[in-house]
């Protein structure tokens, strides 16, 4: 299995770094974890095509996370000429929201005629899902976000791949992480603790209880990339848009 880092930034754009989404290799499927605004713009500088892509996975419904999909639609219709599925899977009423942005966006787009069908599909708390060889489970975090926010657990070719989305503290992670092959956490602030974000502190706090077997800082805002040279290197790696990672 292999990762790519497609974006790691926040929303502001801290550090120049890319909106969020990773891309996931396995023998059994291709697919993206979040899909920021700037996907297609990461994609392109990885030379990933959107034919490279099966599914797409959505943690939560904020513009940074799951903005991205209007461009894929369009990419989709006008550039890939995609002929097959593409499944997007996300929190309840994803597929509203997604016709009401790509409607604001480019008018027309979600009524005009393509090749290929866009499927969406909904979560329900803790029920693994299965999707093209891929088993995925979402814990509801804390991130209001106008519909629930999950973490997501994924099971591929032996290998657990888990991602916490944005939230603050919730002890949910801990089933989220436990015994994963990589752990993915956003950490937005140093130090300073968030009802809705992560922080380094409070994740090292309980790196123990979280048990994963590798840990990747994302999503870090300028309070954060400006502490960067105090991260435990032993314990965590610092992700970077373009890093590529093997399990």
């Amino acid at each position: 299995m292999q990762i790519s880092v497609i974006g790691c930034g926040d929303a502001f754009g801290a550090g120049g770094r890319l909106q969020t989404s990773f891309y996931v290799r396995s023998r059994s499927s291709r697919f993206l974890i979040d899909c920021g605004a700037t996907t297609l713009v990461g994609m392109r500088r990885l030379g990933i095509g959107l034919d490279d892509v099966d599914t797409v996975f959505v943690t939560h419904l904020h513009g940074d996370h799951f903005g991205g999909l209007p461009w894929l639609l369009i990419d989709a219709k006008y550039i890939s000429n995609r002929t097959r599925p593409l499944v997007v899977a996300g929190p309840a009423g994803i597929e509203a929201r997604f016709v009401a942005l790509a409607e604001a966006l480019y008018p027309n787009s979600t009524r005009a005629e393509h090749n290929f069908d866009l499927v969406f599909v909904e979560y329900e708390e803790r029920q693994p899902l299965e999707i093209g060889g891929i088993t995925v489970t979402p814990f509801e975090v804390h991130h209001p976000s106008g519909a629930p926010p999950y973490a997501l657990r994924f099971d591929a070719d032996g290998r657990v791949v888990a991602f916490t989305g944005d939230t603050g503290w919730v002890e949910a992670l801990y089933d989220v992480a436990r015994d994963a092959d990589l752990f993915i956490t956003e950490c937005f602030q140093y130090d300073e603790t968030l009802p809705i974000h992560l922080d380094y502190k409070t994740i090292d706090a309980n790196y123990d209880k979280l048990g994963a077997k590798q840990i990747l800082l994302t999503h870090m805002g300028e309070g954060m990339l400006v502490e960067l040279e105090k991260v435990d290197t032993s314990r965590y790696m610092i992700s970077e848009d373009g890093m590529i990672l093997d399990l």
